[in-house]
């Protein structure tokens, strides 16, 4: 499949969602990039911490715009700040922690698909903020089972 048309997606554009505790904004992917990649800007608030996983279809990378997250990709763990990139291959486990200002970071993953994953898992973001605290822990086992569908798992 390949794009059709050129596209473009200002800033607070792009579906809205709360994911696992982030505001995740999807600004592209199967459908608008003819299957190349799924563009996700997430907004964390301080101290978030993302379950450790694994992507089986997919590489991620991570582009920081605003804050400071420490990714934790296979052995290595990478401070990164705004500007900074790193890359996460595909059947490598990774997580990260973000700093004591919240951070802001894209997510971009070849090939598209994960948008997916996205809306399977999460709800139409009620404003384009940080989700307010569960009143709940998520239920893993059945988290688990939804991202499996999508050649993601969880490890922890």
């Amino acid at each position: 499949m390949q794009a059709q048309e050129a596209v473009t997606v200002a800033r607070g554009s792009g579906e809205a969602r709360w994911w696992v505790g982030m505001l995740a904004e999807i600004k592209a992917g199967a459908a608008s990039t003819g299957g190349a990649l799924t563009l996700v800007e997430v907004t964390c608030g301080p101290g978030y911490q993302a379950p450790l996983h694994v992507h089986h279809r997919e590489d991620e990378a991570f582009w920081v715009l605003d804050g400071r997250v420490t990714l934790h990709i296979g052995d290595a763990r990478l401070g990164a700040g705004p500007g900074d990139y790193a890359f996460g291959p595909r059947d490598v486990p990774h997580r990260f922690d973000v700093g004591d200002e919240g951070c802001r970071m894209l997510f971009i993953l070849t090939p598209a698909g994960l948008e997916d994953l996205i809306l399977a898992t999460s709800e139409p973001a009620r404003s384009r903020t940080v989700p307010p605290p569960a009143s709940e822990p998520p239920d893993l086992d059945r988290l688990g089972t939804i991202v499996a569908r999508y050649g993601c798992e969880l490890l922890a």
